[in-house]
């Protein structure tokens, strides 16, 4: 079994703290594709948020943050939903179905829940535990990536920042954001983070009253190295001036 999580500059010392929920497509063998006959549909956003592991890792290089990368596609099982949302395990996602998703037994979910669900969050955990023993106020920030057409829509946002209840990094970010004449900027968009609840952000954020916050960037902006490195210095940029006016260290 591949391992079901990767990290970078765990050890450091920086508050922030960045989380790749669907970081990678990757299906183990045991798993046969799911039962989808052709492999170029898992290069696509239904199995992973494209480009968005690439912008991660840069901007954990830069700010020498610690961060987090799931090592399995969301079509296993989903990180960032509860194990019993059907969208966990979906059978069909964006017109794509999941043969070996459809009828589980309790028992199949369970073995993924166990594998891959609960490593994954457990570490998560573990690095979110050392943040908050080391800082009065950690910043979390959960990495996403959205595709550009949805249901025949194009979506205008280049960024989008996605908060519920906790507004202490949303609001500053999308002030940041902003003040960039070139952006079009969402709030709550293309997705709302107050209905449904993500997994991630709910457990390791609100429920423990940390700082956090979603952010999306839409994928034809990231899906080469060229648009990932940009936009991995527009981030931090941005994280560091967040920084500068929480006056964290």
């Amino acid at each position: 079994m591949s391992d079901p999580f990767s990290t970078t500059h765990e050890e450091s010392s920086s508050p922030i703290l960045l989380i790749a929920d669907h970081a990678s497509r990757y299906i183990p063998e045991p798993y046969n594709l799911l039962g989808i006959e052709d492999p170029a549909l898992l290069r696509r956003h239904v199995a992973w948020d494209i480009g968005i592991e690439d912008v991660t890792r840069r901007m954990s290089d830069k700010l020498e943050a610690s961060a987090i990368y799931s090592g399995f596609s969301r079509l296993l099982i989903d990180p960032n939903r509860y194990p019993d949302d059907p969208a966990s395990m979906p059978v069909e996602s964006d017109g794509v179905q999941v043969p070996a998703n459809v009828d589980l037994t309790d028992l199949q979910k369970a073995e993924r829940v166990a594998g891959y669900f609960e490593p994954y969050h457990n570490k998560l955990r573990q690095m979110l535990d050392r943040k908050v023993a080391d800082h009065k106020q950690p910043i979390v920030l959960s990495m996403h990536s959205f595709t550009p057409v949805m249901n025949d829509f194009e979506r205008p946002w280049h960024v989008g920042v996605l908060w519920d209840q906790d507004e202490r990094l949303a609001q500053p970010l999308l002030n940041i954001f902003r003040k960039n004449p070139t952006l079009v900027v969402g709030d709550n968009e293309p997705y709302s983070a107050k209905q449904p609840f993500g997994y991630t952000m709910n457990e390791h954020g609100t429920k423990r009253d940390i700082p956090h916050v979603v952010i999306e960037i839409r994928q034809d902006l990231i899906d080469t190295h060229h648009g990932a490195e940009q936009w991995s210095s527009l981030m931090v940029d941005a994280v560091l001036q967040l920084q500068k006016r929480l006056a964290v260290s």
